[in-house]
């Protein structure tokens, strides 16, 4: 035993205690100095911890909202990056009218242009405040990106405008409306 307190050493001189009883209250008494039993936390140790968990809870929903915003803002880049690479340039002198939402917008095509849109080999991208073509390779790079982008595409499968009328759909389907129909 290093240094016992001095009542420890007259009891044990007494022989009112065993050796083995002080350095058993030796270690208790270091146990109670060190803190390593479990005490209570107080009101303001919960309250700073609740804290410390509504703050990491936040921290990680903001963070969750930083790398979706990234994560849009990359594919949009790629949008317009496949756009640019591959868009088709536009000529001709021929209205090419199409729905954009509710509106209708003309663009100036040729013949060829006007065929391979209206077999769907050609693809009307929304860029910017214009439009333009791509083909179909590049329109399903951007599809599979942000189908939002797309205003046009006559290959989609069930592109066919329905009247909600499934009787008047099986009537008229017997008629055949040519795609390249020019208003």
């Amino acid at each position: 035993m290093a240094k016992a307190n001095p009542l420890q050493e007259q009891l044990l001189k007494a022989g009112l205690v065993k050796k083995s009883q002080v350095s058993q209250a030796a270690r208790e008494q270091v146990k109670a100095r060190h803190g390593k039993a479990p005490a209570a936390p107080s009101e303001s140790q919960r309250e700073a911890e609740r804290l410390r968990a509504e703050k990491a809870e936040r921290d990680r929903a903001l963070e969750a909202e930083r790398k979706a915003k990234a994560h849009a803002q990359e594919l949009q880049a790629q949008v317009r990056q496949i756009i640019e690479a591959h868009k088709v340039k536009r000529e001709g002198e021929s209205e090419y009218r199409f729905n954009d939402g509710t509106l209708i917008r003309t663009m100036l095509v040729n013949n060829v242009l006007r065929r391979q849109l209206a077999s769907g080999s050609l693809v009307i991208v929304r860029h910017g405040d214009g439009f333009e073509l791509l083909p179909r390779a590049a329109a399903e790079k951007v599809r599979e990106r942000d189908a939002s982008v797309i205003v046009l595409d006559n290959s989609q499968p069930g592109s066919e405008p329905s009247t909600g009328n499934a009787e008047d759909d099986a009537y008229y389907a017997q008629f055949q409306v040519p795609d390249d129909l020019v208003w």
